[in-house]
């Protein structure tokens, strides 16, 4: 990573054609490039219209600019936000001038590492600056705005603080080796460590749920052949996504769409009919439909209302369940349904045609109630760690884990205490407090320039 006692530019703006355009630039020069292109010293925190000079006088375009001062902007520095005409060239020609009176590019993901550097942000909240950015859904804007608000580094917090105390009262007895740690403080110390491992496995159990709101939930719909489910899909989605045909085993491979149902983003996967006396390229497919049911979180189970219940295989019936799955009677068009349907009560039913599209509407409603299901909260914030944050909080677990065991087999205090500062180096990570430059730049190279 580059010295940030540069100053630095970029465009904030995705690329291309638009009304406006935002240059920005952060870093100690920013007060005397502003005097020189705008004659003037702007004032803080105001959006002031003004002409953009050159460094050969000539006006590039009259554009708004605001000036913040450090520590009072996003960075953490004295920043410029240029608000030009959303032509490219204007834009390139703007970034031009300003490398031309010394700024150099910004590095992917350098505005918001300054923010993180200068204590603006913690780590979290700055890998919810892109969880924000790419979004897919109403309820992972929340969590990512939430985020950013710092949700997750205020629960962090609490359990941060109970740690020190009780890793203070270890130390207390380290201090002081003639002294060994009485049962009534043992009894004090487990229920601290049992109420922070208890803390750090609820954060940990909304992994699951951080993934569907960064990637969608994977809803596969199943069925036997000619059940109506590619034309369910194309229903849903609006469009002919799929193959239609009324000759059984038309789908011979998955087919997965993105769409928003709800407030949620639903990954939407059309699988290949399971028959159970299959020609051999429908073999291949019926594997690659157990293949996506094996990591489905939600099932839509198409049976056609015309027909008896068909027979599933068993890897497809273990994994059913009233909590994952809505049975879709198709076909409702042709007014029959078979007694035969009974064998799946418990699971909620809905009635469908995806001809007509009678239903559908019951049909998204049910499939919302199911993805509310996945939801992890804490009192009244939406959390959902990362991979990162995971790893970390297994890591503080497995320490937490350790330190009870020393401590209920009356083993080395020091070690106990070893244990604990481990656990409180792994909480610090997820927040940034340790300082591990190459993980930094990992983190921050996934950044969009300009950010």
């Amino acid at each position: 990573m580059a010295s940030t006692q540069d100053t630095i530019a970029a465009l904030a703006t995705p690329v291309g054609t638009s009304a406006i355009a935002v240059v920005r630039a952060s870093g100690p020069d920013c007060a005397k490039i502003a005097q020189a292109i705008f004659g003037q010293t702007l004032p803080p925190r105001t959006a002031v219209h003004k002409d953009y000079l050159d460094q050969n006088g000539s006006v590039l375009d009259d554009v708004l600019v605001t000036f913040f001062t450090a520590p009072n902007s996003y960075s953490g520095e004295d920043t410029l936000e240029i608000s030009c005409h959303g032509n490219p060239f204007i834009a390139q020609k703007i970034l031009e001038d300003l490398f031309a009176r010394g700024c150099r590019a910004a590095e992917a993901g350098e505005f918001t590492r300054r923010a993180f550097l200068s204590g603006r942000i913690d780590l979290s909240q700055a890998e919810a600056v892109m969880d924000l950015i790419h979004a897919r859904s109403e309820r992972a804007l929340t969590a990512a705005n939430q985020q950013l608000r710092g949700s997750l580094g205020r629960h962090l917090a609490q359990l941060t603080d109970d740690l020190l105390c009780t890793l203070a009262r270890i130390e207390a007895y380290i201090d002081f080796p003639d002294e060994d740690l009485p049962a009534e403080d043992r009894g004090i110390v487990r229920a601290a460590i049992d109420q922070l491992i208890s803390g750090t496995k609820r954060l940990l159990a909304t992994q699951h749920y951080g993934d569907l709101l960064r990637d969608g939930i994977k809803t596969v719909i199943i069925g036997e052949p000619n059940a109506g489910k590619s034309s369910l899909l194309n229903r849903l989605v609006g469009s002919e996504r799929a193959l239609v045909s009324p000759e059984p085993g038309t789908t011979r491979d998955f087919i997965e769409e993105r769409l928003v149902i709800g407030p949620h983003c639903i990954r939407l996967i059309d699988t290949a009919g399971l028959n159970p006396s299959p020609a051999p390229i429908e073999r291949l497919g019926i594997a690659k439909t157990l293949e996506r049911a094996a990591e489905a979180d939600l099932f839509l189970l198409v049976l056609d209302a015309t027909r008896p219940h068909p027979a599933f295989p068993p890897e497809i019936n273990e994994r059913l369940s009233a909590n994952n799955a809505v049975v879709i009677l198709n076909k409702i068009d042709l007014g029959a349904r078979p007694e035969a349907v009974r064998e799946l009560a418990g699971k909620e039913t809905i009635e469908v045609s995806a001809l007509t599209g009678h239903g559908l509407d019951a049909l998204t409603d049910a499939i919302v109630r199911h993805a509310e299901s996945f939801a992890q909260t804490q009192g009244n914030e939406i959390i959902a760690i990362n991979a990162r944050h995971a790893t970390a909080l297994s890591c503080a677990q497995t320490a937490l884990n350790e330190a009870r065991t020393k401590l209920l087999s009356n083993g080395p205090i020091e070690l106990l205490a070893s244990d604990l500062r481990s656990a409180l180096d792994a909480y610090g990570e997820i927040g940034g407090k340790i300082d591990n430059e190459r993980m930094l730049d990992r983190l921050f190279s996934t950044f969009c320039i300009g950010k």
